[in-house]
């Protein structure tokens, strides 16, 4: 009999996930504890913005015309109990307040929430991001909190998803990666994702704590390797050197690669700054902190590129924001999705703000949660609009339309043609061309 698959927690990697296990041809059913949720869900919609979401969910949601019918939503604990054989664990561990730590109260309340309703054998999977060693203390919590104790197994198997490239990530992984305890779980996880591993995605096994590592290590590296080219752009403006060029060289070395090597004004969203803290704060509980220092520096470097994104413009428009127009381009922590948690954009634009500055932003798909967490920020509709009457230009997210702006049009409406590229995607010869000085991060003299 063919499984049938639960998904808790329908934020960003659960409805996600759930369309995706609809799409692969299960039967899903997901639930979430906002009933908002859960309604905006069953009429085909989603609460983010993700290229091909909404059209996966669309085809499978029950109940839409020319539906599949597959993938259902529910607020109940009971039901999903009694429908799954899978259940995938999807729910937001955000950092604690005022802490490095990883606030687990989701997932716990989750299992907890969960437990009773497993009568029978049954897979509960992970996909949340955890601190190391979570997972064998939550499968002791499942075992003794389910009715059908042992039976009640555990998995994990962490999400490697790309905002704006979710859908594709979750169909066709670049790798699968499950830590089990027992041959059962690998092979239900194994019918899970048959379709996949046909395909070709690695499928790798390991033990709880290594899966739990893999995917903290993976955003430490990946938070390394763009802290250091930001560290470089730091010594390009100190030295007049160019870091695009300099990235451009070093790129070249397949030790190193080309990928994540364009410096800017750093890193953001709702995943690498809380998880890298996370990982921090978890060494040092496990008497490894040592083995992490370096990644405090990281997290420094990150920071800092925003405030000398402030300084740049600070010193473009004469020294002082008292008086001065800004125009921001860019309000989510990177294109192609509309998050703004932590968003390097947002931050600077703040920060010109608080310091005098009349601030106004524009972004293709961002703007409704922008003004949610910045009210007193000033918004406009179009490009076009947010430039008007602008002292600077400050050009933060690597929108695709922002890259495809005409000089000219924006050089007609603005006070001074004045554009500070945080994000090195513009083509400095272009817009030097309609008349307008150019800088960017790392390249005091490009």
């Amino acid at each position: 009999m063919a499984l049938k698959i639960t998904v808790i927690g329908t934020g960003y990697l659960g409805a996600t996930h759930a369309a995706a296990m609809a799409e692969l041809g299960f039967e899903v059913l997901g639930l979430d504890v906002v009933p908002e949720k859960i309604e905006m869900l069953q009429r085909g919609e989603v609460p983010m913005y993700e290229p091909g979401l909404e059209e996966l969910l669309r085809r499978h949601v029950a109940g839409i015309e020319g539906s599949s019918g597959r993938l259902r939503f529910t607020t109940s604990y009971e039901e999903a109990g009694a429908f799954g054989d899978v259940h995938f664990v999807c729910v937001n561990t955000p950092q604690k307040h005022g802490e490095y730590a990883c606030d687990m109260s989701y997932v716990d309340s989750a299992f907890d929430s969960l437990a009773p309703h497993l009568t029978r054998p049954t897979l509960v999977v992970g996909k949340s991001t955890v601190p190391v060693g979570s997972a064998a203390r939550l499968a002791e919590r499942l075992a003794a909190g389910a009715p059908a104790g042992a039976a009640a197994e555990l998995a994990w198997n962490p999400e490697f998803l790309r905002e704006g490239f979710a859908v594709q990530d979750t169909l066709h992984p670049d790798r699968i990666v499950v830590g089990v305890a027992g041959e059962r779980a690998e092979e239900l996880l194994r019918e899970v994702y048959a379709t996949p591993i046909a395909g070709g995605s690695p499928f790798i096994v390991m033990d709880y704590p290594t899966s739990e590592l893999v995917k903290t290590s993976a955003n430490s590296f990946l938070a390394t390797k763009i802290s250091f080219i930001n560290a470089m752009a730091e010594v390009c403006e100190a030295a007049d050197g160019d870091v695009v060029k300099l990235a451009e060289a070093i790129g070249h070395d397949e030790r190193i690669g080309k990928k994540f090597l364009r410096a800017g004004i750093g890193f953001g969203g709702g995943c690498l700054p809380k998880d890298l803290r996370a990982f921090m704060a978890r060494a040092g509980e496990l008497g490894a902190d040592q083995a992490l220092t370096f990644l405090r520096e990281i997290d420094s470097i990150n920071m800092r590129r925003r405030g000398h994104m402030v300084e740049l413009t600070r010193n473009a428009v004469g020294g002082g924001f008292l008086g001065k127009r800004v125009a921001v381009l860019g309000a989510t922590f990177k294109p192609d999705s509309d998050d703004v948690r932590d968003s390097p954009a947002l931050n600077v634009a703040g920060q010109i703000h608080l310091q005098g500055g009349q601030v106004t932003v524009y972004d293709p798909k961002g703007m409704d949660n922008a003004r949610r967490i910045f009210p007193t920020l000033g918004y406009a509709d179009s490009a076009l609009e947010a430039v008007r009457g602008a002292d600077a230009v400050l050009h933060l997210t690597e929108w695709r339309e922002f890259r495809e702006l005409d000089p000219a049009a924006l050089g007609d409406v603005v006070a001074e043609r004045r554009i500070l590229d945080g994000r090195n995607a513009l083509d400095p010869e272009l817009w030097r061309k309609a008349g307008w000085t150019y800088r960017a991060l790392g390249r005091p003299q490009a």
